[in-house]
């Protein structure tokens, strides 16, 4: 299990992402909406703009104000980092 920083010290289990878009589809803004509904949300942007729209294999939908992008590096970086462990 590995934990990601998804920015201002909001951190996510990395193994229960299931994809990472960007909010300004409007599919993705259909699925911010019914997590809202659901109360299934999670906002993690500490009041900044939404740059990525994060969900998780529990059906919760995560905020971030880090690009996918960049949280997706810190993802293979922490891979590459466990990978060097186990050796």
């Amino acid at each position: 299990m590995a934990f990601i920083n998804i920015g201002f010290g909001n951190i996510i289990n990395s193994d229960k992402i299931l994809v990472m878009v960007t909010p300004d589809s409007a599919p993705s803004k259909r699925i911010v909406q019914k997590a809202k509904e659901r109360e299934c949300i999670v906002d993690a942007t500490q009041g900044r703009r939404t740059k990525s729209v994060i969900v998780t294999s529990d059906d919760h939908v995560v905020l971030s104000a880090l690009v996918p992008e960049t949280i997706a590096s810190r993802m293979k970086s922490e891979s590459i980092k466990e990978t060097e462990n186990e050796n």
